[in-house]
């Protein structure tokens, strides 16, 4: 019987050539924008968003990350194309980091990290569940947490200011370079609290295990 294996999140993002594909309607959005005006760049924009679904279906690729792609790129253009600016198009990147900013902080704040939160979620252990009283596992993500409170503040403090000077062809840069990358390194960090608080529960499960094994034991 062959082992079905879980697809990583890079290939659940289209693998490397997904993280390429993400990047092509944001390029040709400014591209086209400095040559041909705004109202061509946002049609620039989706077809192009368009095109990769195209592409994706004849290379029999995931559809999703283009899927995704595409509804990110429409509200986007929505945006740009009612407010007349260019720059307009960049809002809801902004816009969703500044959110996840507060959303990460106010976890740490009350001592539930979202990481964490969202790690014992998948494991389906209850709503509030012993791993905060780790002070090991909660330090760990803590940590993870707060890298993600970094990430977002940096992508909305740079983005924001690029916005307010107006520099859409700088925004453009920013947004790919503070986009999947920083995104890695935040995962890398969740990688090690998750392994982090892994150990320790099967630490705890066999220090369990042994007193139930010695209480079997007394009682015969």
């Amino acid at each position: 019987m062959t082992d079905v294996q879980t697809p990583t999140l890079l290939e659940r993002m289209g693998g490397v050539s997904g993280l390429v594909y993400a990047s092509v309607p944001t390029l040709a959005y400014v591209i086209v924008n400095a040559i041909a005006g705004l109202n061509a760049a946002v049609v620039v924009a989706v077809g192009a968003s368009l095109a990769l679904i195209v592409l994706r279906l004849v290379r029999k690729e995931p559809l999703q990350p283009a899927m995704s792609g595409l509804l990110g790129v429409v509200v986007a253009a929505a945006i740009a194309y009612y407010t007349g600016s260019a720059e307009g198009y960049f809002l809801p990147g902004i816009w969703f980091s500044l959110v996840m900013t507060v959303v990460f902080t106010v976890s740490l704040v009350l001592r539930r990290p979202l990481v964490g939160v969202i790690w014992n979620l998948m494991r389906g252990t209850g709503p509030d569940p012993a791993w905060r009283t780790d002070k090991t596992v909660l330090h760990a993500f803590d940590v993870a947490t707060l890298t993600f409170v970094a990430v977002f503040a940096a992508r909305f403090l740079v983005q924001d200011t690029l916005y307010d000077a107006g520099s859409t062809g700088w925004l453009a840069f920013a947004r790919i370079v503070m986009g999947y990358p920083l995104l890695a390194l935040a995962l890398l960090v969740v990688y090690w609290a998750v392994r982090r608080a892994n150990r320790r529960r099967a630490v705890d499960d066999e220090a369990n295990e042994r007193m139930v094994s010695h209480t079997v034991e007394a009682r015969s």
